[in-house]
């Protein structure tokens, strides 16, 4: 068995879970999330608790097996607590400003950059240097944020960018430092 396809998934209190046929819809205080499981993976709701089983050992069947069981886990987190990526820029003149729900970088280029926000996601701005993209949808919500990091990637010889909080980005040294 998976290690982690077999952990059962515990439904908190004020999240629902339906199965409807290949549908697994979760509901919450923050949001509804669905999810249409893979063919031969089943999934069975007992007493507050969502149990991922599959029928045979073939690789592929093993493999969706954890990944239905973490993308089920993922719904229920999204819809109670929510998933949140904060972005940090580095650099002169970086910086980014709220234009209503929309974002605009200003980041080296001769241009401003502007950002909307996707169905189910919110920016928020903490400081001119530092951004939040939140969102229930786990997916959503870092595909989002490395879209923005696309927008200009960390310089490995002067560390001036988009990145993660937190991230470490693996300097170089110049043409001097031999």
């Amino acid at each position: 068995m998976s290690r982690i396809g077999r952990l059962p998934i515990a439904v908190p209190g004020g999240v629902e879970v339906k199965l409807d046929g290949r549908q697994v819809t979760v509901k919450g205080p923050k949001g509804t999330l669905s999810h249409t499981v893979a063919d031969p993976i089943e999934v069975t709701l007992e007493d507050g608790q969502v149990t991922v089983t599959r029928p045979n050992d073939i690789n592929t069947v093993r493999a969706l097996h954890g990944l239905t069981r973490s993308l089920i886990s993922n719904m229920v987190v999204g819809v109670t607590d929510g998933y949140k990526k904060t972005l940090v820029i580095q650099g002169v003149g970086y910086r980014v400003i709220a234009k209503g729900k929309n974002l605009e970088f200003s980041l080296g280029y001769s241009h401003p950059i502007t950002v909307e926000p996707p169905e189910g996601i919110t920016f928020t701005v903490e400081r001119p240097t530092q951004l939040v993209v939140e969102g229930i949808d786990k997916q959503k919500v870092g595909e989002v944020a490395a879209n923005i990091r696309k927008l200009r990637k960390p310089d490995p010889y002067k560390g001036k960018g988009v990145r993660y909080e937190g991230e470490q980005i693996r300097r170089k040294v110049g043409k001097a430092g031999k």
